[in-house]
């Protein structure tokens, strides 16, 4: 049987080289020829693009989604949904996620790949039985990382959890591209034992290894790989989808996809990269071993930087990813990814700038210490939780079962301030209140592409 491939330009691909700052207008070029291809699936919506379209490029997200359909009738697009974070970094209200997933199958999307940042599947549930119930198909998500917490058997229940609550197949998500071709046979051969779904494996070439890792999951019996077509792969992006193409032709792998369609898309991305280069981090586009030691992921390490450059403190960069493990572990070791990357990372900054270790704490760390963000996988450290959080007693239940259905309470609000012109505006203005009122508004102004 072929190898499968989802292709992650129109989304993963952009954001992470270009900050997620492609317009809906650069990617309707190439879609005609990109739906002739034959892919599983086309990453095309979901992580970041929904906040970028709104707050930087005054672009409806709903209407890219529907444009980017019409273009490409013929291949499920697929989107990254974040569990109850849907596209936010905090979690809704059952109604309002409900309301999000039937929306975006009815506007396109044909396949929901579903994460959560702690790997807590209490906080996916709500979204896959929405997601089920719309007939689309359910990616249920392993956050892949490295600790103590983190073995082969603990990921491996994971996917059988999954599989039980109703997903079609599994991804193995490699946010910060730290899985080995050792890691990725042992748990590619676990999963294929546990689960009969298919299996896609999400990586990123930041340290490098990732092609050699794509190499040993297809013969571990990975079924699908994420690839990312040549100007938008490589560095914190995927690995490319021409190069996996070309390697795997002529073995009993074979995607089966031609590469001459694929060099002439190609090709017509590269003018593409020339006009947004001067988003390009030189950061983001060379491998870089030291990911095995922090961990983390392409597109946190530039805003990382960019908070200490804020904060006149560039010089304590080393300080700070030198600090990012040692939060992490006092915090039970989330894998670090949207919104715990931005958690742990946040929190690493501040202890550094400061000097003392905890003197002051974001809200988010006080809330993901009481347990709003879900189960960790290992238990916080209890003197550094008590210094935190005092007397106050942690949640145990599912975050989400704390908060009231309120999507009758927020159309009140926005048809008040008319702001509605489709259902669709009620669920952005429900994810991003404040920024989503001057979007509604047109008040919004387009950014300008920067210069090289």
């Amino acid at each position: 049987m072929g190898v499968k491939i989802t292709d992650t330009t129109m989304r993963d691909g952009h954001q992470s080289l270009l900050a997620t700052r492609l317009r809906t207008a650069d990617l309707l070029p190439i879609a005609e020829e990109m739906d002739r291809v034959g892919f599983f699936s086309l990453e095309s919506w979901g992580g970041a693009t929904f906040d970028a379209c709104i707050r930087f490029l005054n672009e409806d997200p709903w209407e890219r989604l529907r444009t980017l359909k019409a273009h490409l009738p013929h291949t499920p697009l697929q989107m990254l949904l974040r569990g109850q974070n849907l596209v936010g970094y905090r979690h809704y209200a059952d109604d309002v996620v409900e309301g999000f997933v039937r929306l975006a199958i009815k506007n396109g999307i044909g396949v929901f790949r579903i994460f959560d940042a702690l790997n807590d599947v209490r906080n996916m549930t709500s979204a896959i039985a929405a997601a089920e119930k719309g007939k689309a198909h359910v990616q249920g998500t392993i956050c892949y990382t490295v600790s103590p917490v983190h073995t082969v058997e603990s990921f491996m229940q994971m996917g059988i959890e999954l599989e039980k609550a109703g997903c079609d197949s599994i991804c193995i998500k490699d946010m910060a591209g730290l899985i080995t071709p050792k890691a990725v046979t042992e748990l590619a051969h676990a999963l294929k034992k546990a689960v009969q779904a298919p299996i896609s494996l999400h990586s990123h070439c930041t340290s490098g290894v990732a092609p050699f890792s794509y190499q040993a999951a297809v013969e571990a019996g990975v079924e699908i790989l994420d690839t990312a077509l040549g100007p938008f792969s490589g560095g914190t992006s995927q690995p490319p989808t021409e190069a996996m193409v070309a390697a795997l032709q002529g073995t009993p792998f074979d995607t089966g996809l031609d590469l001459n369609l694929l060099a002439r898309i190609s090709g017509r991305l590269t003018p593409l990269r020339e006009k947004y280069k001067g988003l390009l981090d030189p950061i983001a586009e060379r491998p870089d071993i030291n990911v095995f030691l922090h961990q983390i992921p392409g597109g946190m390490l530039s805003n990382l930087l960019s908070q200490l450059k804020e904060q006149k403190k560039a010089e304590k960069y080393p300080d700070v990813l030198k600090e990012i493990p040692r939060v992490r572990k006092d915090l039970g070791y989330p894998p670090l990814v949207t919104p715990t990357s931005q958690i742990v990372g946040t929190q690493a900054v501040i202890n550094v700038i400061l000097g003392k270790r905890y003197a002051s704490v974001t809200k988010e760390v006080k809330e993901y210490c009481l347990g709003y963000y879900g189960r960790t996988p290992a238990p916080i450290d209890p003197d550094i939780r008590k210094k935190i959080i005092g007397q106050e007693a942690p949640i145990e239940c599912r975050p989400a079962d704390l908060i009231k259905p309120h999507l009758g309470t927020l159309r009140q609000e926005a048809e008040k301030m008319g702001i509605l012109k489709k259902e669709e505006d009620l669920i952005t203005y429900a994810l991003y209140p404040s920024v989503a009122i001057k979007f509604l508004r047109g008040e919004i102004k387009e950014e300008a592409i920067p210069a090289a």
